[in-house]
């Protein structure tokens, strides 16, 4: 009972740690409030983002429903987009060489180009907007689950399939039972860290000057110089990417060769 305790407050040492250190700094006076506001302050505006209080001309009480749902629309559309075509062509690349070595310089070249420097060419083609960012996401997303996914592939071992088709089992069938459930586990690491992109590079997209999303308000805050705000808006975006996150595992804890 103890233990199981530990480990349900184990992962929140980390947060009230940098919290109590962040609400120390700022109550010995080592940062002005203009740079780093308390704690309490952010709390409130907090209050005021998600609607639960009023501050009369502020311009954006209650509005982190529509940017959530702005955002999460984004990331869930462009993670899709790279997720469809990067998971097939992985676990292709992982067992059949010749696809390897078709994909092998394209996709290595296109992965070391910088995301950053991508923007200039997404807007160029693409506009501002919802479009350039679903791009940005996808590029960033789809990386991460191809080469996981060919690197799960590739690490079945050879005896197993052996054993499969000596069974009598087809080469799909071998792939469906054999292979696929082999591959999940680096799989489904490849899709974490995937997601993980797709909410850095969502802020990178909604930056550009989109009307709304969570990207969007830092923005207006920074323009504006509104600390608080700013904060609110890392916050929530770092929430909603832990939440986005433990669904993911909820969701692969149900598919087959993932460790219950």
């Amino acid at each position: 009972m103890r233990k199981a305790a530990i480990r349900k407050l184990l992962p929140w040492l980390p947060p009230l740690l940098l919290l109590a250190v962040w609400a120390g700094v700022c109550g010995a006076g080592l940062a002005p409030d203009w740079l780093l506001p308390p704690p309490w302050r952010v709390l409130e505006t907090l209050a005021v983002y998600l609607g639960l209080s009023a501050v009369a001309d502020s311009g954006w009480s209650g509005c982190f429903w529509p940017d959530a749902a702005a955002s999460l629309g984004r990331v869930a559309c462009g993670y899709a987009l790279a997720v469809v075509p990067a998971i097939p062509l992985g676990l292709l690349a992982g067992r059949c060489a010749w696809v390897e070595r078709l994909l092998s310089v394209s996709v290595n070249g296109i992965r070391a180009v910088p995301g950053i420097s991508w923007l200039p060419l997404v807007i160029l083609w693409c506009g501002i907007g919802f479009v350039a960012t679903l791009a940005l996401i996808a590029l960033a997303a789809f990386f991460p689950v191809y080469f996981s996914a060919a690197a799960g592939a590739a690490s079945v071992p050879p005896a197993l399939t052996a054993t499969g088709q000596m069974l009598g089992l087809s080469r799909a069938a071998v792939f469906r039972r054999i292979v696929l459930p082999w591959a999940m586990p680096q799989l489904a690491a490849g899709l974490r860290v995937a997601l993980g992109f797709s909410f850095a590079y969502l802020v990178l997209g909604e930056l550009t000057g989109v009307p709304d999303g969570l990207g969007a308000r830092i923005m207006e805050a920074r323009m504006n110089g509104q600390a608080d705000l700013l904060l609110c808006g890392i916050g929530c975006i770092a929430c909603l990417g832990v939440a986005c996150d433990r669904a993911l595992v909820l969701l692969l804890r149900r598919l087959p060769g993932m460790v219950r």
